[in-house]
């Protein structure tokens, strides 16, 4: 079939080849059930695959996975692995929010416990976890203490109080990328961080009160320490305005490098410089700085969760068991070891809006996750639920090792003010058992479900082509909106 001139081959009921043409360097590949194709085919994402498939150095396919949408040069849902030699490393690859990623806190509490609690945990959580556009936190960052932040990520702020060892354990990488040089990092952008640590952002980020509603595979579950009827939290966010300001200004450099290279690409989004010159060395420096924010961001996030939800409950850590479960990124690069050809090379792969998802025995998993997989953590929208997932083998042979981020926007934001500018969302969600508190309306009108792609179909596509395997279900009950 063919939409607007770029062709699709059905290889599978979840798999979609758009073959190599012109100047493509590698073939596209779409992951998709022929139902979700509908929703995918309204934006210009699918050409902004066959875009990336142009950068030099590509191995094997140009991805997009079910949860795929237009953005900045590369589509939301795209994976690209490139040649350390010969291939490129683009700041649209990753995303504005470098290291925007999720965490999933697990409890003892069962919905009987906190009930009655709800609303007060509502608006204490609001309160204490600054949500919105520019919002500001608790912490004010000296000027060492923020190259620490830069360098050392979630590891500096465990060593400060906000929280332990074992959460460095279940955080991807220990919650240090390494390589991080804030020499490298624009003043404008040091300002911008200095006082953002322990805030949530706006837009799709959220903390999230969630029930275990299913368990699908009840080894790997057990394995996560997730159980039916259990509560458990779920926090989104990023780098904020230190990780938007490390890629623009990095924008800038890559926009000059391929003018003075003489790099003819499709599309001036699709800026990048080669990884071994001095441009790509810089960007890869600041980019860790801006990974280590959103790591840091993220503890420190759950820390005020931990310390909320005792305020409020009137109990102590043990009372609560609230343990980190994992926390990974899904936009970032990471330089890994995968098969090319029938032979293992070290690439560097791009995630942008997409999750990791290592199976078994990967030497990349904490000890503790290692005989089972990497925890898969896909948040839905704020009406529907979000899933746990484990990594599989096929991820490696198919995707390099990654899989779908969410569910995915099927309209933009601005469309979706437009279009449900006279629902009362908030209400609308309460009636259902979803409490929901938001700096402002116009967020909840962005965010309305029916803006997203259903999560469930989007994991199921994932689920049936074995990148990822369904854990466990989960039920919002309440949500604190960006």
């Amino acid at each position: 079939m063919k939409f607007e001139g770029i062709e699709l081959v059905k290889v599978n009921d979840y798999m979609w080849e758009i073959p190599k043409a012109g100047k493509m360097k590698v073939p596209g590949v779409v992951f998709s059930s022929r139902e979700m194709l509908q929703d995918i085919v309204k934006d210009d994402s699918l050409r902004q695959v066959v875009n990336v498939a142009h950068l030099p150095g590509i191995e094997k396919y140009s991805i997009a996975m079910p949860d795929i949408h237009r953005g900045y040069g590369f589509p939301i849902g795209g994976v690209a692995a490139m040649d350390m030699d010969r291939g490129v490393i683009s700041p649209g690859g990753v995303g504005y929010d470098i290291n925007c990623g999720c965490r999933l806190l697990r409890s003892d509490l069962e919905l009987e416990d906190i009930e009655q609690q709800l609303d007060r945990l509502g608006a204490a959580l609001f309160t204490n976890i600054p949500s919105g556009v520019g919002s500001t936190g608790k912490i004010r960052l000296g000027r060492a203490e923020q190259r620490d932040v830069l360098s050392q990520g979630a590891r500096w702020v465990v060593k400060q109080g906000f929280g332990s060892e074992e959460d460095l354990e279940r955080t991807e990488d220990g919650g240090t990328f390494h390589g991080a040089d804030p020499d490298v990092v624009s003043e404008k952008a040091l300002k911008r961080g200095r006082d953002q640590l322990g805030t949530l952002g706006s837009g799709n980020h959220f903390l999230e009160i969630d029930l275990v509603e299913e368990i699908y595979n009840p080894e790997a579950a057990d394995a996560f320490g997730l159980r039916g009827g259990q509560v458990v939290v779920q926090v989104h966010s990023g780098s904020r305005g230190f990780g938007y300001q490390v890629c623009d200004d990095f924008l800038g450099e890559m926009v000059r490098y391929m003018r003075e290279k003489g790099l003819d690409l499709p599309d001036r989004q699709l800026a990048c410089a080669h990884i071994q010159s001095p441009e790509g060395k810089r960007y890869l420096k600041g980019l860790a700085c801006a990974a280590n924010y959103a790591w840091a961001n993220r503890q420190v996030l759950s820390h005020f969760t931990r310390e909320t939800f005792q305020q409020v409950l009137q109990t102590g850590p043990a009372g609560l068991g609230m343990d980190l479960v994992y926390d990974c990124g899904h936009n970032i690069v990471k330089i890994e070891n995968h098969d090319v050809g029938g032979k293992q090379k070290k690439l560097l792969v791009h995630r942008k809006g997409s999750t990791r998802s290592l199976p078994a025995g990967r030497p990349e998993l904490p000890p503790v996750y290692r005989d089972v997989g990497q925890p898969v953590l896909i948040p839905g929208d704020m009406g529907r639920s979000s899933y746990v997932l484990v990594g599989s083998e096929n991820a490696l042979t198919l995707s390099f090792g990654s899989t779908c981020h969410g569910a995915g926007r099927t309209m933009s934001r601005a469309s979706a003010k437009r279009q449900f500018r006279k629902r009362d969302i908030k209400g609308e969600l309460l009636k259902r058992g979803i409490r929901v508190f938001a700096a402002g309306r116009a967020t909840l009108l962005e965010e309305v479900s029916e803006a997203y792609k259903d999560v469930s179909e989007v994991v199921e596509v994932v689920h049936r082509l074995g990148i990822a395997e369904k854990v466990a279900k989960l039920k919002p009950l309440l949500v604190v909106k960006g």
